[in-house]
């Protein structure tokens, strides 16, 4: 076995986990962040392509409103949350193949319980601008994320969801976009065969017509209420959604820029320490992170934390969630120190940006350890996951 695997298999051994818990855990916690080449990038990154379009959203929105632009814009608007509609022809004929909805029964649109009230805000990123649809109530935060990541089916959503990120979205109306353009450029008529030829040929060009982007509620985060923290109730509003925004976006910069976001407790820990300092002046409070995945009275976990959202597949046995609980603890406490430390050398960009780079770098096991030695180690020499095995590991 690997000397790093041999290191975390010991970090586990000595939270008591037994050897059928080590080997779920070790696969669990399989750090699968891409090495990243950022030797000419500074942060921010240039934004991607999809915010020309969604920039163009949001001024048409300025004079409708962001509910009727994307009435028009994203087709999924188009249809009702109802059982069974991902299966109906139609909708698949619109969703998956770009037809038009004229005439289509199905066709009825979504329905908001406060649709004028629908904001979208194109926020800036360490990974460059993001489109970010906030609602007006938590009906319609369900809503719009059952039509555009559940395929309009009335899929139950957690009550401790109040953001999620959507990535990979097939935007049809900037194909249809790209289309017009394409025509505008052709020196001839062009005919059906020459634009489904062309379309063959932007199929693997998914920056042009995939898109990313976040859509958050008002409430509380991780449905933790304000009096639990000490804070009135209105200026945990406030943070709460700086903090869904900033979480959300730290996913956004791990898929940009490694490779991938998961639902896994070390993205959840990378991403809501993002959230917390940049709502907390800078300031990581581990007792608010533990509170919002439901171990704020470890070893007590309490059923309904974010936690249990993050078990895995195939699921982690109950005796490795427990050891999992322990890691995220202890990686909490640690990043909190490490914070602490650090925290006047964080507040610019390129060192923001590289604090994801040197989490990512990282397992759990290799957080939680020896009082946050290795997360030291990795900071200060800069050592990204391609040359973790060649650390001395305290």
């Amino acid at each position: 076995m690997p000397t790093e695997n041999n290191y975390r298999a010991q970090v586990l051994f000595d939270l008591g986990a037994t050897p059928a818990e080590v080997t779920e855990l070790l696969a669990y916690n399989e750090n699968i962040f891409h090495s990243p080449n950022l030797a000419n990038s500074n942060f921010p990154l240039e934004s991607a392509p999809h915010i020309t379009d969604w920039q163009r959203y949001h001024q048409e929105a300025e004079d409708v409103g962001v509910f009727t632009v994307l009435s028009s814009a994203l087709v999924q608007f188009q249809f009702p949350i109802r059982a069974g509609i991902s299966e109906n022809e139609n909708y698949r004929a619109v969703t998956r193949k770009g037809q038009f909805t004229d005439g289509m029964a199905e066709a009825t649109g979504l329905k908001l319980e406060k649709p004028e009230e629908l904001q979208l805000l194109i926020h800036p990123t360490l990974a460059g601008e993001i489109p970010i649809l906030i609602t007006g109530c938590r009906a319609d935060f369900i809503s719009l994320v059952q039509a555009l990541t559940k395929r309009n089916e009335p899929v139950a959503i957690s009550d401790s969801m109040g953001a999620t990120a959507v990535g990979g979205f097939n935007n049809w109306e900037r194909i249809r976009h790209y289309r017009k353009q394409w025509e505008v450029d052709q020196e001839k008529p062009v005919t059906e065969a020459d634009w489904q030829a062309e379309f063959q040929r932007l199929i693997p060009q998914k920056h042009l017509y995939q898109d990313f982007f976040i859509i958050l509620s008002h409430g509380n985060y991780s449905a933790v209420v304000a009096e639990d923290l000490g804070l009135e109730e209105a200026e945990w509003l406030r943070l709460s959604l700086t903090i869904r925004i900033e979480h959300e976006c730290c996913h956004y910069f791990t898929k940009r820029v490694f490779g991938s976001m998961r639902n896994n407790m070390l993205d959840e820990l990378i991403a809501d320490y993002q959230g917390i300092v940049v709502a907390n002046n800078g300031i990581y409070r581990a007792d608010w992170f533990l509170r919002f995945v439901g171990l704020e009275e470890f070893p007590h976990y309490r059923e309904g934390g974010r936690l249990e959202n993050y078990r895995g597949n195939p699921p982690l046995s109950d005796g490795a969630l427990r050891i999992l609980q322990a890691l995220v603890k202890q990686a909490a406490e640690n990043l909190e120190l490490f914070n602490a430390n650090h925290i006047a050398e964080l507040t610019t960009n390129e060192n923001q940006g590289q604090l994801i780079t040197v989490l990512t770098s990282c397992t759990l096991e290799e957080l939680a350890a020896a009082k946050g030695a290795v997360l030291e180690e990795i900071w200060q020499s800069r050592t990204y996951r391609s040359d973790i095995a060649n650390l001395k590991l305290h």
